[in-house]
Protein backbone atom coordinates (compact mmCIF):
# COMPACT_ATOMS: atom_id res chain seq x y z
CA UNK A 1 0.00 0.00 0.00
CA UNK A 2 2.88 2.38 0.72
CA UNK A 3 4.02 1.93 -2.89
CA UNK A 4 0.56 2.90 -4.14
CA UNK A 5 0.60 6.16 -2.15
CA UNK A 6 4.19 6.92 -3.09
CA UNK A 7 3.35 6.39 -6.76
CA UNK A 8 0.25 8.57 -6.47
CA UNK A 9 2.19 11.35 -4.76
CA UNK A 10 4.94 11.16 -7.37
CA UNK A 11 2.50 11.19 -10.28
CA UNK A 12 1.03 14.49 -9.05
CA UNK A 13 4.26 16.11 -7.94
CA UNK A 14 4.53 18.30 -11.04
CA UNK A 15 0.77 18.88 -11.42
CA UNK A 16 0.01 19.82 -7.82
CA UNK A 17 -2.35 19.03 -4.99
CA UNK A 18 -5.23 20.53 -3.08
CA UNK A 19 -5.11 20.33 0.71
CA UNK A 20 -8.54 20.22 2.34
CA UNK A 21 -9.59 22.95 4.80
CA UNK A 22 -8.88 21.19 8.13
CA UNK A 23 -5.38 20.23 7.06
CA UNK A 24 -4.72 23.62 5.51
CA UNK A 25 -5.70 25.15 8.85
CA UNK A 26 -3.12 22.94 10.58
CA UNK A 27 -0.52 24.06 8.05
CA UNK A 28 -1.37 27.76 8.55
CA UNK A 29 -1.42 27.50 12.35
CA UNK A 30 1.83 25.52 12.34
CA UNK A 31 3.47 28.02 10.01
CA UNK A 32 2.60 30.71 12.50
CA UNK A 33 3.61 28.74 15.61
CA UNK A 34 3.74 24.92 15.68
CA UNK A 35 3.12 24.89 19.44
CA UNK A 36 -0.32 26.46 18.83
CA UNK A 37 -1.52 23.33 17.05
CA UNK A 38 -2.20 21.33 20.21
CA UNK A 39 -3.48 24.41 22.07
CA UNK A 40 -6.02 25.63 19.53
CA UNK A 41 -9.39 23.88 19.83
CA UNK A 42 -9.77 23.51 16.05
CA UNK A 43 -6.39 21.79 15.60
CA UNK A 44 -5.73 20.03 18.90
CA UNK A 45 -6.52 16.64 17.32
CA UNK A 46 -3.31 17.11 15.33
CA UNK A 47 0.33 17.21 16.37
CA UNK A 48 3.38 19.24 15.51
CA UNK A 49 4.56 16.16 13.58
CA UNK A 50 1.42 16.43 11.44
CA UNK A 51 2.35 20.01 10.65
CA UNK A 52 5.86 18.97 9.61
CA UNK A 53 4.40 16.30 7.31
CA UNK A 54 2.07 18.90 5.79
CA UNK A 55 4.96 21.34 5.36
CA UNK A 56 6.94 18.61 3.58
CA UNK A 57 3.95 17.93 1.32
CA UNK A 58 3.65 21.61 0.46
CA UNK A 59 7.33 21.64 -0.48
CA UNK A 60 7.04 18.34 -2.37
CA UNK A 61 4.44 19.51 -4.88
CA UNK A 62 5.18 22.07 -7.58
CA UNK A 63 2.05 23.89 -6.50
CA UNK A 64 -0.71 23.77 -3.95
CA UNK A 65 -4.07 24.78 -5.33
CA UNK A 66 -7.08 25.95 -3.40
CA UNK A 67 -10.49 27.54 -3.80
CA UNK A 68 -11.99 30.67 -2.27
CA UNK A 69 -14.39 28.39 -0.36
CA UNK A 70 -11.54 26.42 1.26
CA UNK A 71 -9.76 29.63 2.24
CA UNK A 72 -13.00 31.05 3.65
CA UNK A 73 -13.39 27.96 5.84
CA UNK A 74 -9.80 28.24 7.04
CA UNK A 75 -10.32 31.93 7.76
CA UNK A 76 -13.56 31.30 9.68
CA UNK A 77 -11.92 28.63 11.82
CA UNK A 78 -8.90 30.89 12.36
CA UNK A 79 -11.18 33.59 13.75
CA UNK A 80 -11.56 31.39 16.83
CA UNK A 81 -7.92 31.97 17.77
CA UNK A 82 -7.37 34.17 20.82
CA UNK A 83 -7.69 37.83 19.91
CA UNK A 84 -4.17 38.50 21.17
CA UNK A 85 -2.56 36.32 18.46
CA UNK A 86 -4.86 37.11 15.54
CA UNK A 87 -3.00 40.15 14.14
CA UNK A 88 0.36 38.37 13.89
CA UNK A 89 -1.33 35.12 12.82
CA UNK A 90 -3.16 36.87 9.98
CA UNK A 91 0.12 38.33 8.77
CA UNK A 92 1.41 34.76 8.43
CA UNK A 93 -1.94 33.71 6.94
CA UNK A 94 -1.50 36.32 4.20
CA UNK A 95 2.05 35.08 3.53
CA UNK A 96 0.77 31.50 3.15
CA UNK A 97 -2.10 32.53 0.87
CA UNK A 98 0.48 34.18 -1.38
CA UNK A 99 2.08 30.77 -1.98
CA UNK A 100 -1.15 29.09 -3.11
CA UNK A 101 -2.66 28.95 -6.57
CA UNK A 102 -6.31 29.89 -6.12
CA UNK A 103 -8.94 28.65 -8.57
CA UNK A 104 -12.52 29.78 -8.73
CA UNK A 105 -15.36 27.42 -9.61
CA UNK A 106 -18.71 29.18 -9.85
CA UNK A 107 -21.12 28.29 -7.06
CA UNK A 108 -23.94 27.87 -9.58
CA UNK A 109 -21.88 25.23 -11.40
CA UNK A 110 -20.95 23.49 -8.14
CA UNK A 111 -24.52 23.51 -6.86
CA UNK A 112 -25.64 21.63 -10.00
CA UNK A 113 -23.16 18.81 -9.44
CA UNK A 114 -24.41 15.38 -8.40
CA UNK A 115 -22.40 15.50 -5.17
CA UNK A 116 -23.63 18.91 -4.00
CA UNK A 117 -26.49 17.52 -1.90
CA UNK A 118 -24.05 15.16 -0.15
CA UNK A 119 -21.18 17.55 0.48
CA UNK A 120 -22.26 21.14 0.07
CA UNK A 121 -20.36 23.95 -1.59
CA UNK A 122 -16.76 23.63 -0.39
CA UNK A 123 -16.18 19.91 -0.89
CA UNK A 124 -18.22 19.81 -4.11
CA UNK A 125 -16.13 22.70 -5.41
CA UNK A 126 -12.99 20.75 -4.58
CA UNK A 127 -14.24 17.73 -6.52
CA UNK A 128 -15.18 19.88 -9.52
CA UNK A 129 -11.80 21.63 -9.55
CA UNK A 130 -9.45 18.69 -9.14
CA UNK A 131 -10.93 16.03 -11.40
CA UNK A 132 -8.09 14.81 -13.67
CA UNK A 133 -5.90 17.76 -12.67
CA UNK A 134 -4.79 17.67 -9.04
CA UNK A 135 -4.52 15.31 -6.10
CA UNK A 136 -6.75 15.86 -3.07
CA UNK A 137 -5.18 15.49 0.36
CA UNK A 138 -7.80 15.24 3.08
CA UNK A 139 -8.50 13.59 6.40
CA UNK A 140 -12.24 13.58 5.71
CA UNK A 141 -12.92 9.87 5.38
CA UNK A 142 -16.34 10.35 3.79
CA UNK A 143 -14.93 12.69 1.13
CA UNK A 144 -11.96 10.40 0.49
CA UNK A 145 -14.13 7.32 -0.06
CA UNK A 146 -16.53 9.21 -2.29
CA UNK A 147 -13.70 10.55 -4.44
CA UNK A 148 -12.17 7.09 -4.78
CA UNK A 149 -15.53 5.70 -5.85
CA UNK A 150 -15.98 8.30 -8.61
CA UNK A 151 -12.40 8.06 -9.86
CA UNK A 152 -10.98 11.26 -8.35
CA UNK A 153 -7.46 10.77 -7.00
CA UNK A 154 -7.28 11.37 -3.27
CA UNK A 155 -5.04 10.46 -0.38
CA UNK A 156 -6.31 10.26 3.16
CA UNK A 157 -3.81 12.13 5.33
CA UNK A 158 -4.12 9.41 7.97
CA UNK A 159 -2.47 7.00 5.52
CA UNK A 160 0.42 9.42 5.02
CA UNK A 161 0.74 9.64 8.81
CA UNK A 162 0.79 5.85 9.13
CA UNK A 163 3.46 5.56 6.44
CA UNK A 164 5.61 8.06 8.32
CA UNK A 165 6.03 9.67 4.91
CA UNK A 166 9.08 11.71 4.12
CA UNK A 167 9.97 12.88 0.61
Amino acid sequence: MADYFSDLLSSYRARGALIDANLLLVYFIGSYDPTQITRFKRTKAYSEDDFFILAALVEFFSKIVTTPNVLTEVNSLSNQLPESVRPSYYTEFANRVDTLEEHFVESRQVSRSSHFTKFGLTDSGIIELVRNKYLIITDDLRLAYYCQNIGVDVINFNHIRAMNWNP
